[in-house]
């Protein structure tokens, strides 16, 4: 069985795989300060509740936008289960080549998104992650990274809205009743969803003028299903997609 691990900046994903199916998945806030034994009693745990023992544990593939995680992680599998996670990075083997300027400055869950959409088209595609930062990532249809667009998340917009306005409070990211808020919560939820999919659609609006109409655009990450809803430029959403390129990912260096 394998385990992957997406380490954002706010949430941490995990997905156990037997073969291509995903038996179960789990989401719990990311901890810059965890150790290693820290992380293994939670993975041991969230194991646990679905009755699967820490050794049926035959692989791992982790990537990790928190560096000084990594260690931590790759020292986790090291003393609990006497092997070598696999640690999308530099060198990683994933089938893809990267045309940008410095390739070691890819975030690893960008290169495991563009991994995993490319394998569902085989064709042009951008993947459209929603997590802290909302990351634009295109692939070519002869499968190159080309490249990428990166702007402000919800969640960090909201915070800066509500730090800088002092008046203004801080809401909940949900659905809007209707555009015209009928009170300071309700008009800010409105500005958050019909602003940032306003953004999204005419980002993809210029992708598609670049690399041509038929690009699928799939988006994926926690707040995905809270916007994708009020865009027109959305083909699909996979809340599982950074999991299944880590799966990808890990088949192809086995």
């Amino acid at each position: 069985m394998l385990l992957a691990i997406d380490v954002g900046n706010t949430q941490t994903h995990v997905g156990a795989f037997d073969g291509e199916q995903l038996v179960e998945h789990w989401r719990f806030s990311t901890d810059r300060a965890a150790t290693a034994d820290e992380l293994a009693m939670v993975i041991h745990d969230l194991l646990g509740l679905r009755g699967i023992p820490m050794d049926a544990i035959d692989g791992e593939a982790v990537s990790s936008v928190v560096p000084q995680l990594v260690s931590e992680y790759r020292g986790m599998f090291a003393r609990y289960l006497d092997r070598d996670a696999l640690i999308v990075g530099p060198g990683t083997k994933t089938g893809m080549p990267i045309r940008v300027d410095n390739p070691r400055e890819l975030g690893a869950d960008r290169l495991v998104n563009a991994v995993a959409g490319y394998e569902r088209y085989h064709s042009a595609c951008v993947i459209v992650d929603f997590g802290t930062a909302i990351t634009y990532d295109a692939v070519s249809g002869a499968g190159e990274y080309l490249g990428g667009i990166i702007t402000p998340g919800i969640e960090i917009s909201i915070e800066a809205l509500t730090s800088r306005a002092a008046k203004l409070p801080k809401v909940d990211i949900e659905q809007p009743r209707s555009l015209i808020g009928k009170s300071t919560e309700a008009s800010i939820q409105s500005g958050i969803v019909y602003g940032f999919a306003g953004q999204v659609d005419g980002i993809c609006e210029r992708l598609r003028e670049e690399l041509g109409r038929d690009i699928k655009i799939i988006a994926t990450g926690g707040l995905a299903s809270v916007i994708v809803g009020f865009t027109k430029s959305i083909d699909e959403v996979d809340d599982l997609l950074t999991l299944t390129g880590l799966r990808l990912i890990y088949e192809r260096n086995a």
